[in-house]
């Protein structure tokens, strides 16, 4: 086998990796993210759990639940219902709105709400479920500072006491009282606003050493997590979540019928947390707490893609637009990568000037493998060049885009992000213009790319790559197509400079030989 076959071999390979990383992100989503310490792991949990499923997945009731108290605030409008649950969040602005038209909300319309509570004695469980809780305050507006609804239950021989504090950027303090001990459980919630079958939908929980627990909707067991910070539920946008950066939580997973995950925090007499709803907006978490970033993940590109994601950032707030930023963006990275860019073509150069000289080893050891393969080698080091060295960048460039392409579909920064005739940066290319010019700028790069084929057919199938691309990610968002549309132009600029500055040194080869034809 001819090593000069090396580069197209590493072509197709590149086009095999990024459908298997696709693949890879639609069959085992963002897998499961184990602690590192086994010890932890161990005491962190356990499939004993203490809570009855029968308690957990079928408590229902007679009474006629309803809206009884609002939050509202410029960015959201909080229900709060005649059990004491947070029963619905509601986005309001435009640019969270369904595919309808309507408001966004975000929350599951299924049970356990958000704060619902379950006591672990079956008959008080059920007297909870059939008492209407009441409030001090019906609504309650967040105008620029937070406000307090305390949310009273009582039962025949039981007093249960919500205290909710809300803040205008989402989050929010929980305080449960109970008149005496008495084992509870109190509902995380789960979200149900996005669904992409390349992002994330389940729960996350992050463990004292700050690594994750990731558990797929579909995959949820019976368990038990000890002393964990956050216990969210989360989809590719958006999230609902308790936490305790201090002291952590004993979290309990069980599953409804369709095996999902649901997590619930084991009370206390006197109970003291932290929640949060909504968008998950990197800077907005940050602002909060630095450690509740760690709900926007990005898979196994995690260690990419977040240092990614604040330079991007911070090419924004320079900007203030989107599109800008990912072309600021593209172009350091370009940069970044020139140097092993021109050294990789400068080797494929080298080869092809190897070409006559690597025909001839052909013919005189073609029979004989190892004889061939042995003074290729030779001649390599002789001439001083590298087979790989034009493969480098390429391959190099594989895990950036994916981690790139990991940072834009879970981005809710891009959503409503306008660009020239783009309206939604999240959302695919209405007009398909973005598309087809990356298709069309792929192939122009390619063009002028210097290549070592020998097989017409592999040769052919290289050269519909573009083809393939474009309509592979004709319904991809516009802000990923936009990446690749413009890493194909500033490639093709620096392929040009490439080209010139190996032609000034002699080493193009304008018709170089090719094999003879059997």
């Amino acid at each position: 086998m001819q090593d000069t076959g090396m580069t197209k071999r590493i072509f197709i390979a590149t086009f095999i990796s990024f459908i298997f990383f696709m693949a890879y992100d639609y069959f085992f989503i963002q897998p499961q993210i184990q602690p590192t310490n086994q010890a932890t792991q161990s005491t962190n949990s356990t499939k004993q759990s203490k809570i009855s499923k029968q308690n957990i997945t079928e408590t229902k009731t007679n009474l006629n639940v309803e809206k009884i108290a609002v939050v509202k605030s410029d960015n959201f409008e909080v229900h709060i219902d005649s059990l004491g649950r947070i029963s619905q969040y509601i986005l309001e602005k435009n640019i969270f709105n369904d595919s309808k038209g309507d408001k966004l909300h975000i929350l599951s319309n299924k049970i356990p709400k958000v704060l619902e509570i379950r006591f672990k004695d079956e008959a008080l469980n059920k007297e909870a479920f059939t008492t209407p809780v009441k409030v001090d305050k019906s609504e309650v507006t967040l105008d620029g500072k937070e406000k307090t609804i305390t949310i009273t239950q009582n039962l025949k021989e039981l007093t249960i006491t919500k205290i909710l504090t809300f803040y205008p950027d989402g989050h929010y303090d929980i305080k449960v009282n109970l008149s005496k001990e008495e084992p509870y459980f109190l509902a995380v919630g789960k979200v149900d606003a996005e669904v992409n079958m390349y992002a994330f939908h389940g729960a996350l929980l992050v463990n004292p050493d700050g690594s994750l627990e990731m558990i797929d909707d579909g995959d949820g067991e019976i368990k038990t997590y000890k002393n964990i910070k956050i216990a969210a539920s989360v989809d590719q946008y958006y999230t609902t979540f308790l936490y305790n950066l201090k002291d952590g939580m004993t979290v309990y997973e069980t599953i409804d019928n369709e095996k999902n995950p649901i997590l619930y925090i084991e009370g206390e007499k006197d109970l003291n947390l932290h929640g949060y709803i909504g968008p998950k907006y990197v800077k907005v978490l940050d602002s909060i707490n630095p450690e509740l970033t760690k709900v926007v993940e990005y898979g196994i590109m995690t260690f990419m893609a977040k240092p990614m994601f604040a330079v991007l950032y911070k090419f924004y707030e320079f900007t203030h637009n989107w599109g800008v930023a990912i072309i600021l963006f593209v172009v350091l990275v370009r940069i970044i990568l020139f140097p092993l860019t021109y050294r990789g073509m400068a080797s494929m150069y080298k080869m092809k000037i190897l070409a006559p000289k690597m025909k001839e080893l052909k013919e005189k050891y073609g029979k004989d493998p190892r004889k061939f393969q042995m003074k290729t080698m030779e001649l390599y080091k002789k001439e001083k060049v590298n087979p790989l060295g034009g493969c480098l960048p390429m391959l190099i460039q594989i895990p950036i885009f994916f981690a790139i392409y990991r940072v834009l579909v879970n981005a809710i920064e891009l959503k409503g992000a306008s660009f020239l005739w783009i309206h939604d940066l999240s959302q695919m290319d209405p007009y398909f213009i973005l598309p087809v010019l990356m298709g069309v700028t792929m192939y122009a790069h390619q063009v002028i790319t210097p290549n070592n084929f020998t097989d017409p057919m592999q040769e052919k199938i290289f050269k519909f790559l573009p083809v393939i691309f474009t309509f592979f990610m004709a319904t991809f968002s516009a802000g990923l197509v936009l990446y690749w549309t413009i890493n194909n132009i500033l490639s093709f600029i620096q392929q040009y400079i490439i080209n010139k500055s190996m032609e000034a040194k002699g080493l193009i080869i304008k018709n170089p030989p090719k094999e003879d034809k059997k």
